[in-house]
């Protein structure tokens, strides 16, 4: 696994600094904690590529999930629009799930995006229970392991301490 403080300052901090950059939302501690800890969840931190399945990315979109989602939710997608123009990459499905898988900016983006539509406010460090609920409603796993969010969640409040 990656430490978590390179993954956050070499593949999660760029991807919210250019969403920043082109009007996105802002990506406070709480935000950061919470996707780094789904990125835990998810990966590993450790797969790019699901083993055995579809998805792509440290986040792990899949094409006709996230991707599509952040690409057309009225809340989202200018900002995914703006991010792909920046990066230089067709703002198609297609060409984003390719993409995300190693594009690091990309993919951050678009997991701060993938959250951004929730109407309730993102759950600070003492909310364990808020931050799973919130990940199981934005990215909705196939399976979900509470076991395995409890680990995630305790390294990402740990880095954001």
């Amino acid at each position: 696994m990656i430490p978590l403080s390179v993954f956050c300052i070499d593949f999660m901090d760029q991807g919210l600094v250019l969403l920043n950059a082109v009007g996105g939302p802002a990506s406070t501690g709480n935000a950061q904690r919470l996707l780094l800890a789904i990125a835990i969840q998810e990966s590993g931190l450790e797969h790019r590529r699901q083993l055995g399945g579809p998805a792509r990315g440290w986040w792990q979109f899949e094409n006709g999930g996230g991707v599509v989602g952040v690409m057309t939710h009225q809340k989202t997608r200018d900002a995914a629009r703006k991010v792909c123009d920046y990066l230089h990459i067709p703002f198609s499905s297609a060409h984003v799930y390719d993409a995300i898988a190693f594009n690091d900016p990309l993919a951050a983006a678009f997991a701060r995006l993938l959250l951004y539509p929730d109407p309730h406010q993102i759950p600070g460090s003492d909310d364990e229970e808020g931050a799973w609920q919130y990940y199981i409603r934005n990215w909705r796993p196939g399976k979900p392991s509470r076991a395995r969010w409890v680990h995630s969640w305790a390294a990402a409040k740990e880095e954001f301490a």
